[in-house]
């Protein structure tokens, strides 16, 4: 639910189970079929995965009862603010942190403290960038709260102004004004930046444009489900929607790509916008992480290609057979996973 899906003309049709059942006489049998110019129609029986935890399959079996149909702005947004409160209070209940809600550079944050924090990491700080389509809030604390409290390190969570009432590059002019607010306490070496879906999107759209700038980048980026490419849907787009399997399945015309309310009138090529088409020599050492069912598995590894090839450090680790941004449910043994090994890669490269 962080990012959300624009409905466009269908170029591909895939109908999917999750059920072991569905492998019955009755049920689809595997085929594909190709158009001239390579667009496929699939059916794939996908029988439950057991290369995951049994919480795993557990909920991968919820969502085929539980994803939502089309919604308005306001009933996403009214939906998305009960859900998020529900999480973050789980997210506090088993990470526990304070948190206190200020303003930093005339911009809403929220300053998450760990309860102990080795002298050492007083010098370091991370800024969380939410997710939520760039149109809602559905991550803040969710994802800033268990960092800080398992990394040691303060994390400043940045509620940047959302679409569609302010598009790009709005956000990213936000989260510029905080990190330069940092800079006045914090040494760059010492300062990491990361999100997940939109947040993702966005840490590598400030990085970007904090090098157009001339500023000192940060020590570390984590770019957990994103993408660095407005103008082409991957083909992971084209497959999954934000539950993997299950809910509305409408790919994305490529001469119409998505979130045309965050883009607004920019050209989708713009270098901030999309950090494909930029200079990414130089960028901070990044961590990247997807998962097989993810909406933005193409988008994740296609950034993470391009940071290799500009020469940078850019690590990814890809989970099996989960969904979009599966590290919002805490109920995972490989959420555990997840966030360990993004706190144990923020403490190994900030402020080192």
């Amino acid at each position: 639910m962080k990012l959300r899906r624009s409905s466009c003309i269908g170029s591909a049709v895939l109908a999917l189970t999750l059920n072991l059942a569905a492998q019955s006489a009755s049920a689809p049998k595997d085929s594909a079929t190709f158009d001239p110019d390579g667009t496929a129609h699939i059916t794939r029986v996908v029988p439950m995965p057991t290369t995951i935890s049994p919480e795993a399959q557990t909920w991968l079996n919820s969502l085929t009862r539980s994803t939502p149909g089309p919604e308005s702005l306001a009933e996403r947004r009214a939906r998305t603010d009960i859900w998020r409160a529900q999480d973050s209070a789980e997210a506090r209940k088993l990470y526990p942190v304070n948190v206190e809600e200020t303003t930093t550079a005339g911009v809403r944050t929220d300053i998450i403290t760990p309860l102990s924090m080795p002298a050492e990491n007083r010098t370091r700080v991370l800024i969380n960038l939410h997710g939520g389509g760039f149109n809602s809030d559905s991550g803040s604390l969710i994802e800033g709260v268990p960092i800080a409290s398992l990394a040691k390190i303060k994390v400043v969570s940045v509620y940047y102004r959302l679409a569609p009432e302010n598009p790009f590059p709005a956000a990213v002019d936000d989260v510029v004004a905080v990190y330069k607010e940092l800079l006045k306490a914090y040494k760059p070496k010492s300062i990491g930046i990361f999100g997940t879906s939109a947040g993702a999107i966005l840490t590598g759209e400030v990085a970007v444009r904090l090098k157009q700038l001339g500023l000192p980048l940060p020590a570390a980026l984590g770019i957990f489900s994103g993408f660095a490419d407005f103008s082409r849907p991957g083909d992971s787009w084209q497959l999954f929607t934000l539950n993997g399997f299950p809910g509305d399945m409408q790919p994305t015309d490529a001469n119409h790509p998505h979130d045309d309310q965050y883009v607004g009138k920019t050209d989708r090529r713009d270098p901030v916008l999309s950090p494909l088409f930029s200079d990414l020599h130089g960028m901070p050492p990044s961590l990247l992480v997807t998962s097989t069912r993810d909406i933005l598995l193409s988008g994740t590894t296609i950034f993470q290609r391009a940071l290799l090839q500009s020469g940078n450090d850019a690590q990814l680790v890809v989970f099996e057979a989960l969904p979009h941004a599966f590290w919002y449910h805490f109920q995972l043994p490989e959420t555990k996973e997840a966030l360990e090994l993004m706190a144990k890669f923020f403490d190994e490269k900030v402020g080192r």
